[in-house]
């Protein structure tokens, strides 16, 4: 859940549009944690990043302050070193206001160059496919 503040909002009172990408990366953190792996290690123990390659996004219907969102991640397509997310924001549970597509690629962390998801992660984020 995300609870809009004043920070999120535009001068019309509406979540800034670039906010939204903020939540989407933060619920990504999340699902990468609810399975067992932290960001931080994933670096230092296997010298790796993901970044966003390509990111589309709809918006629907505006998030205003104090609103409690809720955005989901849902894992298209894992692939050897990219994966395809599908997220979806909603207002309250029920009113769907934001959705959008994330392509992540594995990258090496000292040389940005894309690289191989390591076989533990690879396998656990299969199984959920």
């Amino acid at each position: 859940m995300v609870r809009v503040y004043y920070e999120d909002t535009d001068s019309g009172g509406v979540v800034y549009y670039a906010n939204y990408l903020k939540f989407m990366e933060r619920a990504r953190t999340e699902w990468l944690r609810a399975r067992g792996f932290e960001q931080d290690r994933l670096r230092s123990e296997h010298g790796l990043l993901f970044a966003v390659a390509h990111v589309s996004v709809d918006y629907l219907r505006p998030a205003r302050f104090n609103d409690q969102l809720l955005v989901g991640v849902n894992m298209r397509r894992c692939g050897r070193a990219s994966l395809e997310l599908v997220q979806k924001i909603w207002r309250d549970n029920e009113e769907l206001i934001c959705q959008g597509e994330v392509r992540a690629a594995c990258i090496d962390a000292e040389t940005l160059r894309p690289k191989a998801i390591p076989k533990t992660l690879l396998t656990e984020l299969q199984r959920e496919h």
